[in-house]
């Protein structure tokens, strides 16, 4: 591989390291939002959503830690991605167990894919980059899985939720690679 294309590559898995590592805190406030106002509207998925949230915790310690190995600074939607996404936690918290889930599938089923395109891409290219995200893979697997059993069939809060959690935690991904 020529200089010109492994440079590329080194600074695309330092983008998309630096956006994950951004990800993972809005997944923490999500789930921090969520906690808070389900120990009222549904005290039942606390206990899974502080499990989730301990995972989040470790992928963006993961990200952090690659980022400090390649002397990366954090993106700068980092504090974006933290607001935004305590206040998404917060009011699905609020709706209750099936916009929790709701809110948990649409994210994930987002960063699923975008995790499954960072591997293709980088695979080959950028063994450390490769590592770190593949080293939460089946941890976010797990948390949409898991959230699909909290969701009756015909419930309301996925149907609404679904596109508007999908389309901004792309814009926010979108964002972030520019940025």
């Amino acid at each position: 591989m020529d200089a010109a294309v492994q440079s590329a590559t080194t600074d695309l898995g330092d983008r998309i390291i630096k956006v994950n590592h951004a990800g993972e805190h809005g997944a923490i406030s999500i789930y921090t939002g969520q906690i808070l106002m389900a120990q009222m509207t549904a005290p039942d998925v606390v206990a899974e959503l502080r499990e989730f949230r301990s995972h989040e915790q470790r992928h963006r310690a993961v990200f952090g830690a690659e980022l400090e190995r390649r002397g990366r600074r954090r993106c700068r939607s980092y504090w974006l991605c933290g607001l935004g996404g305590f206040v998404l936690g917060a009011i699905t918290g609020l709706l209750g167990r099936s916009a929790i889930a709701a809110t948990t599938i649409a994210v994930e089923s987002v960063v699923l894919r975008h995790l499954q395109h960072q591997l293709a891409v980088l695979h080959g290219h950028d063994p450390a980059a490769v590592s770190a995200i593949s080293s939460i893979v089946d941890e976010e697997q797990q948390h949409h899985d898991q959230s699909l059993g909290h969701i009756q069939a015909g419930t309301f809060w996925p149907k609404v939720l679904t596109p508007i959690v999908s389309a901004s935690t792309e814009s926010v991904i979108w964002l972030g690679m520019r940025l």
